[in-house]
């Protein structure tokens, strides 16, 4: 009886995993190149138009620049990608290739990027938009 019970609950946690990956839940999202990153930009807020993108080395987070000099942090939270459109009010801190940047708001909280040798580039641009 034990046996029965033991091969039940085993075939029953095979049947989940199954189904999850059938139906794609999890898994290890990333961002995939600048078109996904320009995708999820504009499905977050339609009238922001990317000029200028970076992807993070891990591709959990981008930052992109539109015309009108307005950045925009995505990353990923959870399963999907969250967006905030970054002000005066945010933080950007730079050591070597790794900017930090944190919005201000607890639910969307910091995030560290590493963006290589391009990482000065963009903290100048953010310290300039903060002026």
């Amino acid at each position: 009886m034990e046996l029965a019970k033991l091969a039940a609950s085993i075939a029953a946690i095979l049947f989940l995993f199954w189904l999850a990956k059938r139906m794609e839940l999890g898994g290890d999202v990333r961002i995939a190149n600048e078109a996904h990153a320009r995708a999820l930009a504009q499905e977050a807020y339609v009238d922001f138009e990317p000029v200028e993108i970076i992807l993070d080395k891990a591709r959990v987070a981008a930052l992109l620049k539109d015309a009108q000099g307005r950045h925009m942090l995505l990353r990923r939270h959870g399963a999907q990608f969250a967006a905030r459109l970054l002000d005066s009010a945010s933080e950007a801190r730079l050591d070597q290739n790794f900017l930090t940047i944190g919005t201000g708001e607890k639910s969307f909280g910091t995030i560290t990027l590493n963006l290589g040798p391009e990482a000065q580039i963009w903290a100048a641009g953010l310290r300039r938009m903060a002026v």
